[in-house]
C-alpha cells in the first residue's frame, strides 16, 4: 500500500511540504488550486491516510495532517536490500 500511495506525484508533493511540519488541508490544496478541487486533494489525503503515511488531527473544523515516517521506513529498508542489483 505504501508504493500505490508513493505512485502519484501530487500525493509525493504533499509528502515533502509535510516534511516542513503540519499543515491544514486548505493549506496543502493551496499549491494545487490551479489544477484541481480541494475535495480532490482530501481523496489524495485518505489514500495517504490509508498507507499510514500521514496522520489526520482535528480542532473543531480544521484538519491537521502530519507526516507518519514509518511506512517510508519500512519502504526504503526493503529497497535498501534491492539497491544491491541496481548498483552492479
Amino acid at each position: 500500500m505504501t508504493f500505490a500511495a508513493l505512485s502519484d506525484p501530487t500525493r509525493r508533493a504533499i509528502l515533502m511540504r509535510l516534511a516542513d511540519g503540519e499543515a491544514t488541508v486548505t493549506e496543502l490544496a493551496e499549491p494545487f488550486a490551479n489544477d484541481m478541487s480541494l475535495p480532490a486533494v482530501s481523496k489524495h489525503l485518505i489514500v495517504l491516510e490509508n498507507a499510514g503515511l500521514v496522520n489526520r488531527r482535528r480542532e473543531g473544523r480544521t484538519h491537521w495532517i502530519t507526516l507518519a515516517a514509518q511506512p517510508m521506513e519500512e519502504a526504503a529498508s526493503w529497497l535498501a536490500f534491492y539497491r544491491r542489483f541496481w548498483k552492479k
